[in-house]
């Protein structure tokens, strides 16, 4: 059984944990961007972004407790901009599923807390990023309902 709920200061040790996968897989896939093996923040960070509302951060956790993915989501708004409107969208920065228990339904259970989370709160929008080195992620993305937005391209001097 899945439970999704906010993430608490308690939950910071294996966020961390998660977020090295996170990088580990980026690095994989990017070597010449990523460093491998880090975490994107640091504990403190980890608990001022777990204190702020306008960076909610989910878990998914086990029957004991044990946290087995994460959702960091930024609330977004660009106000009076001569061509963007003004929605409110809802970025999810990182989901992250323990390697050890993909496929269980981690990554459903906390894409739909964030998206029940989005609606409840009168967000446009849900946005993301994701790598191109990761299809795994693509694909488990567009089988919860989300279609490209933008590309972003490079060509490496």
């Amino acid at each position: 059984m899945n439970n999704v709920r906010r993430a608490v200061k308690e939950d910071i040790p294996r966020i961390l944990e998660l977020l090295i996968q996170v990088d580990m897989v980026h690095h994989r896939g990017r070597p010449d961007l990523f460093k491998g093996p880090a975490t994107k923040y640091n504990a403190q960070e980890l608990e001022e972004i777990l204190a702020d509302d306008m960076t909610p951060v989910f878990v998914c956790t086990d029957e004991q407790g044990k946290v087995n993915g994460h959702a960091f989501c930024v609330h977004k708004q660009i106000l009076g901009d001569h061509v963007l409107t003004d929605i409110r969208t809802l970025y999810i920065d990182d989901i992250c599923v323990d390697e050890a228990c993909r496929g269980q339904g981690v990554g459903k259970a906390l894409y739909e807390h964030v998206l029940a989370y989005a609606k409840a709160e009168g967000f446009y929008n849900i946005t993301l990023n994701v790598w191109s080195c990761n299809p795994g992620a693509q694909r488990f993305y567009e089988a919860m309902g989300l279609v490209p937005q933008k590309i972003g391209m490079e060509k490496i001097l």
